[in-house]
């Protein structure tokens, strides 16, 4: 998690420092409560409304569109993926022109970010057109070769429902490439992260808990060892972080001192959650005991990492806190109620985990996995999570 008091979009500066060639003023204690609390409330949404998307998906009956499904071998090499992306990126900042590389990165996101927001949107939406609505059905369909060795490249269902949501999405999309605003910022954050909940998962707990040890050990290096996250940070004008004004009260939406967090720190504990909300569904005991205690251990440890980083003053690696929490708590439970086996083994009982085929496939086209990010009070910092553990062979997942 990052929450650095900075303006992500022109630049960084300390709080009290210099900006512009004018003092900031320093943050109120009631501007600081405010933005932490809306940082963790917006952290816990897409959590939570993801992983009951996760289960919907989870339950589809079409095999040929299983989810891509991070094994044990994925996690493995995830923080190794990682740090070379990061590096790769840091080279790159002071290697060539911050500007243009910026420049494509916008412009990167902001088809993703489209495409994201429309299918985070679409289900909502959908309550609001009337049932005479002229919804008509079409298809985009990539083909290639002839006759027996003709393949599909590209074939995406949609309709005109999400062609609406797709316009809205990019009304968002084109506010945040003119004026790269807070608010636009989130939307995408939020699309992202809800979207990396929802459709990565993990085949089971053991590879959740490879996942989250390896980045664990991944966000403490690169956060305490290195500048290099902390460079990337300041220089990546993404909206790969939520932010929060802390002088929201004093300077309304054109405030500019924020506190910030990392998309990485929702959506890895995020799926490791989603995960234990199908392990609840799986035991058909109709109770969410792993989901809601995995949730409470979210909730404890984002505000222990806001906490501390508010005394210390120094940049806090969120997964330091959020890892064991996140898997020590559930794992406690387990072990109370002589499930570790039961958990740790891989084995839903007969409960598909499947994809089903959405009703609009354009809005799912490839999304990356939000970078990683760490707290801080006066420095931003963030990481790079790649998306090819996500990418590779379909694992076998639990049987919910």
């Amino acid at each position: 998690m990052d929450s650095a008091l900075s303006d992500p979009h022109n630049g960084s500066a300390e709080a009290g420092g210099p900006t512009n060639g004018t003092t900031r003023p320093p943050s109120t204690p009631e501007g600081i409560a405010l933005a932490y609390g809306s940082l963790l409330l917006m952290a816990l949404l897409p959590i939570f409304f993801g992983a009951l998307r996760s289960v919907r998906c989870a339950r589809g009956k079409n095999a040929s569109d299983m989810p891509e499904t991070i094994t044990s071998r994925d996690a493995a090499r995830f923080p190794i993926i990682a740090s070379c992306t990061l590096l790769g990126l840091y080279l790159f900042f002071k290697i060539f022109s911050q500007e243009y590389i910026n420049l494509l990165l916008s412009m990167y996101f902001f088809v993703l970010g489209i495409l994201a927001l429309s299918h985070t949107i679409s289900p909502f939406m959908n309550k609001f057109f009337p049932a005479n609505f002229p919804n008509r059905q079409y298809q985009l369909l990539f083909t290639q070769g002839s006759g027996e060795n003709k393949e599909e490249i590209i074939n995406y269902e949609f309709d005109t429902k999400d062609l609406v949501c797709l316009g809205l999405s990019s009304i968002v999309g084109v506010w945040y490439l003119l004026r790269k605003h807070w608010i636009a910022n989130n939307l995408f954050g939020l699309a992202f992260s809800l979207n990396g909940v929802e459709l990565l998962h993990l085949n089971n707990v053991s590879t959740g808990c490879i996942l989250l040890g390896g980045l664990f050990i991944y966000d403490v290096f690169w956060v305490f060892g290195t500048n290099v996250m902390v460079t990337v940070a300041k220089s990546f004008e993404a909206p790969i972080k939520l932010v929060f004004p802390q002088d929201l009260l004093e300077k309304g939406l054109e405030a500019d001192n924020f506190a910030m967090l990392g998309l990485g720190d929702i959506v890895i504990p995020g799926i490791f959650i989603a995960l234990l909300l199908r392990f609840d569904i799986s035991l058909k005991k109709n109770t969410h005991t792993y989901f809601y205690t995995s949730f409470a251990a979210y909730i404890f440890g984002l505000g222990l990492t806001i906490f501390i980083m508010h005394i210390f003053k120094h940049a806090q690696p969120a997964l330091l806190y959020l890892v064991p929490a996140c898997i020590g708590f559930p794992v406690l439970v387990a072990l109370a109620k002589g499930e570790v086996t039961e958990m740790f083994s891989g084995r839903f009982k007969k409960l598909k985990i499947g994809l089903h085929k959405p009703k609009s496939n354009l809005s799912r086209l490839p999304l990356p996995l939000p970078p990683l990010g760490t707290t801080r009070h006066r420095e931003s910092g963030a990481g790079s999570l790649s998306e090819e553990g996500a990418q590779r062979g379909r694992a076998k997942s639990w049987k919910l």
